[in-house]
């Protein structure tokens, strides 16, 4: 029978499922594979269903050797943690579950965008520190989000999820940088660069893969095109960001808020940033929601079975 390793902790109704199809290894931890981990799944195993933080770079496929390992399942649609080109040479498919991602990350970016912009977290830990003395009105204001432009820095699936709850939602006027023109059932302004975009927007909104070609495509250049009340929001990869230019652009008041759920070297969130008061910050909490993980779950297993089946896998990278 096909030996898989399930190579991070899921919900059990996607071990059920694979283990009905393959014989699975499941290593139920929460933690990234160590190096050790990494090369013994290629040696082991005919596949891993693996995720985010699992570093299947150049040098773990150059210790590996000729892998038995067939094929990377990757649970998540981002890909970065894996050297693509370099597996493919190896013999190895890429995967990754799209589509499943959608809805919940867009949900997460408008969390962070009214977080942000209405000050949320800050009044919170105001009330819950017992230091809050009753409404006045002039306390905690925060920037009206509705009618306000967005800026979205990559126009992909999620890129449009989040612009349609902006336009249709909140009024707001969509404004994007993408590498082609986008077909969209509402108005949008695209512009050129990042610079360009992050001047003419009330909040800006990264939604780009990550990798070395959009690391730090958010640095200080971008930063300081934008209005002082503006507010920054990721939800895409942590390494689209120069999180020192980011934290030197809060601490001096340049932008007005930003709210992150990603971080450039999760998971370790710089002290800096965490001493700000105009900041949000989530636990990359992007598609953390058991219905989404589940339906993930199951795409990374559907692209096991074809894989296996000698067929069309359903999601290649």
């Amino acid at each position: 029978m096909t030996k898989i390793l399930i190579a991070r902790n899921l919900p059990d109704s996607v071990v059920a499922e694979a283990s009905d199809s393959f014989d699975v290894t499941y290593r139920d931890r929460p933690d990234p594979m160590s190096r050790d981990e990494l090369l013994a799944s290629l040696a082991d195993y005919d596949g891993v269903l693996m995720t985010l933080g699992d570093q299947y770079n150049a040098e773990v496929f150059a210790a590996a050797g000729v892998p038995r390992a067939k094929i990377l399942a990757n649970f998540g649609v981002g890909f970065n943690h894996i050297d693509v080109e370099v597996a493919r040479n190896a013999g190895v498919t890429v995967t990754n579950t799209p589509g499943a991602v959608t809805d919940a990350t867009a949900d997460i970016a408008m969390t962070l965008m009214l977080m942000s912009c209405r000050r949320a977290a800050e009044g919170e830990r105001m009330v819950r520190m017992g230091s809050w003395q009753g409404w006045h009105p002039v306390q905690m204001l925060g920037l009206h989000m509705t009618g306000k432009t967005v800026g979205i820095l990559g126009m992909g699936r999620i890129g449009q999820a989040i612009a349609r709850r902006c336009h249709f939602g909140f009024g707001m006027p969509v404004a994007y940088m993408s590498r082609s023109e986008k077909s969209l059932a509402h108005p949008a302004t695209r512009y050129e660069t990042p610079e360009e975009l992050a001047a003419n927007v009330d909040i800006l909104v990264t939604a780009l893969p990550g990798g070395a070609a959009t690391r730090h495509t958010v640095n200080a250049d971008v930063l300081a095109a934008m209005k002082p009340h503006a507010h920054f929001i990721n939800i895409s990869r942590g390494d689209v960001v120069d999180e020192a230019a980011l934290i030197a652009a809060l601490e001096a008041g340049q932008i007005g808020g930003a709210g992150l759920d990603v971080y450039e070297h999760e998971p370790q969130v710089p002290e800096a940033l965490r001493l700000l008061d105009n900041t949000v910050l989530l636990p990359h909490l992007g598609t953390a929601a058991l219905e989404v993980r589940e339906e993930m779950g199951r795409m990374a297993v559907a692209n096991l079975r074809a894989f296996f089946a000698g067929e069309a896998v359903p999601n290649p990278v």
